[in-house]
């Protein structure tokens, strides 16, 4: 039997070093061309797999590859779908393994989250189930460092970097202004459950007084009350407040402060931003003057920022991804395994997809301050080695240099279209 293909495909919101974990398996599986055919992306993530819509990355130059490693976003799209358990839809993955037959793909690596995790497991079992053996690692990717077993998500790092940067920024900019301008101050961070990113923002108050005074968490039910009473005693005392929350920060009883009403492709709630709501709850209970950002985008694709650290485990964990499955294995995620904090070293694990899919890792409690307002130094310890380290792209003409690949499709050989 001739040697089988890999596919490989993008998934959920994207980062600034997932295209490091797509160098990092391209890169790998060209350097064993003995047991790995072509490696062929999905247009638009999982969708490309279902509509036969497969990109030929054989067709990319050795340096456009590397280029990957120092951009942003997704390189061949990605998606927000989550496929159908298989005893409501059987359709999705009877057509996954007729394109796979007929493109003689033997590898299947998936990059994303949670619900991306839960599709390579759900993908595992069905090519036992359908008698089509494939090899299915999932690799771990969110911004939300909210996967479990994994010490850390490749894309957080970069984020949190961007975060505590941004907030010490701010921080600065508005110190200078409260006496007659702007007395608060608040940045909304993304984050629906977990508060890592939010709690990233606390690694820039390094000294009494450092903004941020106030980190809102999805952890801790928001009590307006208390909320207030702290922004005034930082007026107060330091003359400015400066705030990052989350966008998930809710209430006691769950309800959103920004819930927006309806749901995503996932079943999420969708939130209609939460800096607003809390700049004018502010300005209503004290009539301070304020201002409030959404970091948004900007956030997961500041690539021109991002942790080194980050970068080197998105990068490994895409290399890793190819060994695994060259090994036999399937059904498991490369993992990002702390070996020591001071100094800061790691190594690639693995953990079982059925430990992985649609399991959420929240901050623990020992992370967060007993009033529910900032970090602790346990939360410092564990996130200061993530952010560390610079790997700044290449610049001309005062801007990053990224790369924008060919994408060339490769050709149909299905007779029959898939409606997704």
């Amino acid at each position: 039997m001739s040697k089988k293909n890999a596919f490989y495909a993008q998934s959920g919101g994207v980062t600034s070093v997932i295209n490091a974990t797509a160098c990092g398996l391209i890169e790998t599986a060209r350097q064993h061309k003995d047991k790995i055919g072509k490696v062929y992306a999905g247009r638009n993530g999982i969708i490309g797999a279902l509509t036969e819509d497969l990109i030929d990355t054989s067709k990319e130059s050795t340096r456009s590859i590397a280029a990957l490693r120092h951009t942003p976003s997704g390189a061949f799209g990605s998606c927000r779908y989550k496929l159908k358990n298989p005893e409501e839809d059987r359709t999705q993955y009877e057509r996954l393994i007729d394109v796979f037959k007929a493109h003689n793909i033997g590898y299947f690596f998936y990059n994303g989250g949670g619900d991306s995790q839960d599709t390579s497991h759900k993908v595992s079992q069905l090519s036992k189930a359908m008698g089509y053996p494939i090899q299915c690692i999932g690799i771990p990717k969110t911004v939300d460092n909210d996967l479990p077993i994994t010490d850390c998500c490749p894309g957080f790092g970069s984020v949190a970097k961007y975060v505590a940067v941004s907030i010490r920024e701010a921080g600065f900019d508005v110190a200078s202004m409260a006496k007659t301008s702007t007395k608060v101050f608040v940045m909304e961070v993304m984050g629906r459950h977990a508060g890592w990113i939010a709690a990233a923002g606390g690694l820039a108050a390094e000294n009494e007084g450092d903004a941020p005074h106030i980190i809102l968490f999805p952890e801790v039910p928001f009590r307006k009350t208390a909320f207030i009473k702290r922004v005034k005693e930082c007026v107060k005392k330091y003359g400015y407040c400066a705030i990052v929350v989350s966008e998930g920060a809710a209430y006691k009883d769950g309800t959103f402060l920004a819930d927006a009403g309806g749901v995503d492709a996932f079943g999420h709630k969708q939130l209609g931003g939460v800096a607003p709501v809390v700049a004018q709850m502010i300005k209503d209970a004290t009539g301070y003057k304020y201002h409030w950002a959404v970091a948004d985008y900007l956030q997961r694709a500041a690539r021109h920022i991002a942790s080194k650290t980050d970068v080197d485990q998105a990068y490994a964990v895409g290399k890793a991804a190819v060994e695994f499955a060259l090994q036999g294995k399937t059904a498991i995620m490369p993992t990002i395994a702390r070996v020591s904090n001071d100094p800061y070293k790691w190594k690639i694990g693995q953990a079982s997809l059925v430990r992985v899919a649609n399991v959420e890792k929240m901050m623990p409690a020992s992370y967060i301050t007993k009033d529910g307002f900032g970090i602790t130094k346990r939360c410092r310890t564990y996130l200061s080695p993530l952010i560390k380290g610079e790997d700044y792209p290449p610049y001309k003409n005062g801007l990053p240099q990224y790369v924008k690949l060919k994408n060339v499709p490769v050709r149909k050989k299905l007779n029959t279209d898939f409606n997704i």
